[in-house]
């Protein structure tokens, strides 16, 4: 029979065997089960709840049509000859950072065709790329799909879900279920079509009487890529399941206007504004080829043969002020549908087709809080403007969208 100390001597050496397995497996093997040959780290949030400035303000940088491709070895597309050699993906890298640090936004809205699925040979690599300034920055960000970041080598489900977990992102793979009428409620919403429908409330200033109040609403929405419809391709379109979404909030907020209009409360906004992002445009802008817009119309609007009824759905809700949209690259006006704007971010990206000797650009959403006696009243003002990436980052086509009206 075995004495207790050879017991012991075994079981130490089985011990110090099972040790030393561990760290060949941590120190050799384990760094190149994990993707990228990277450390496992979890996710870096941003500081949330998205709120407004001490000073009132609250800024948005969008992004429209970034296409990034693999990077360095991704040539730009139309732009001058003189600029050509030396042109690639690192230039709408750098645009993007030059503009988070001349306009310092609270927050940054990428309006779909993030990258260019047929040229990116890994989605997830160009996925880190494309947003890296966002990550490296620590704003909070989110984004929506265009028609072509599904090419690559993830599906639209995929990419949302990847997108939800990139640091300081608050993208959202789709809302979490009945959230129209039940914040509390746990799980995804499986009766919406599409990926990346969701909302994301801004609240007052910190220390202000707002600071736990939602008084802005930040709607994303997924307009889909391409689809057949009787025999014939035509773009994605936003869908019913979609819009009965958005009504639903509507639903919510008229009765938070009534409970409010009881409380006697002037200075918490009785219907907070919204602003909605998505990237194909709808049918109804074309009927601005024959009105007044702000900013330029270049090429013919793009978009579904499909008429969902979005514009009605919007009008009918009231609180959407503005649309902000991408699709269409050499296009960046406003104009005005039925008293709601809708607003091109104009191309971005280099590796994006658009117009050599026409400078690529972002647009900036600023919205501006009303002043009362003692504290802030709510958003009173929402301006944009747009800035060029040429040598002095001209500023351009500045005007005023929407602006509150005294109650009677």
């Amino acid at each position: 029979m075995e004495s207790a100390t050879q017991k012991w001597t075994y079981s130490i050496l089985y011990l110090a065997f099972l040790y030393a397995i561990l760290y060949l497996l941590h120190t050799f093997f384990l760094h190149k089960l994990l993707v990228g040959n990277q450390p496992l780290r979890l996710k870096k949030n941003p500081d949330l709840p998205l709120r407004f400035r001490s000073d009132g303000t609250f800024k948005i940088l969008q992004v429209a049509d970034l296409h990034y491709g693999n990077g360095a070895v991704t040539r730009c597309r139309d732009v001058l000859e003189s600029e050509f050699q030396y042109c690639s993906d690192l230039n709408s890298t750098r645009f993007l950072k030059t503009m988070l640090e001349a306009e310092k936004p609270d927050f940054i809205a990428f309006t779909g065709d993030n990258i260019f699925g047929s040229s990116a040979t890994d989605a997830a690599e160009s996925l880190f790329r494309a947003f890296g300034p966002a990550m490296e920055s620590g704003l909070p960000w989110a984004a929506v799909l265009g028609n072509h970041d599904q090419e690559s080598t993830m599906n639209r489900e995929e990419l949302m879900f990847f997108l939800s977990l990139m640091d300081y992102s608050v993208s959202q793979p789709n809302p979490p279920a009945e959230e129209s009428s039940n914040h509390h409620k746990r799980g995804r919403n499986k009766n919406i079509d599409g990926f990346g429908n969701y909302n994301l409330e801004v609240y007052g200033a910190s220390g202000s009487h707002l600071a736990n109040s939602s008084i802005l609403n930040l709607f994303f929405l997924d307009s889909g890529d391409r689809e057949t419809v009787q025999g014939i391709r035509t773009y994605g379109w936003i869908k019913e399941s979609q819009l009965r979404w958005l009504r639903g909030f509507a639903q919510v907020f008229q009765g938070q206007k009534q409970d409010l209009n009881h409380s006697h409360d002037a200075l918490i906004p009785t219907t907070p504004p919204a602003l909605l992002f998505f990237h194909i445009p709808i049918p109804e802008i074309r009927q601005l080829y024959y009105q007044k817009v702000v900013g330029q119309l270049q090429e013919a609007v793009a978009c579904s043969m499909v008429n969902s009824g979005v514009l009605q759905t919007l009008v009918s809700m009231r609180d959407v002020k503005a649309a902000f949209i991408g699709h269409d690259h050499t296009n960046d006006f406003c104009g005005n549908l039925d008293g709601i704007w809708f607003c091109y971010g104009g191309g971005f990206g280099y590796h994006g087709y658009g117009k050599a000797g026409w400078p690529r650009r972002a647009r900036v959403i600023s919205l501006e809080l009303g002043k009362g006696e003692k504290d802030w009243t709510g958003v009173q003002r929402i301006k944009t403007w747009k800035r060029l990436d040429d040598e002095k980052l001209s500023k351009i086509d500045e005007q005023v969208l929407w602006e509150s009206q005294p109650s009677a």
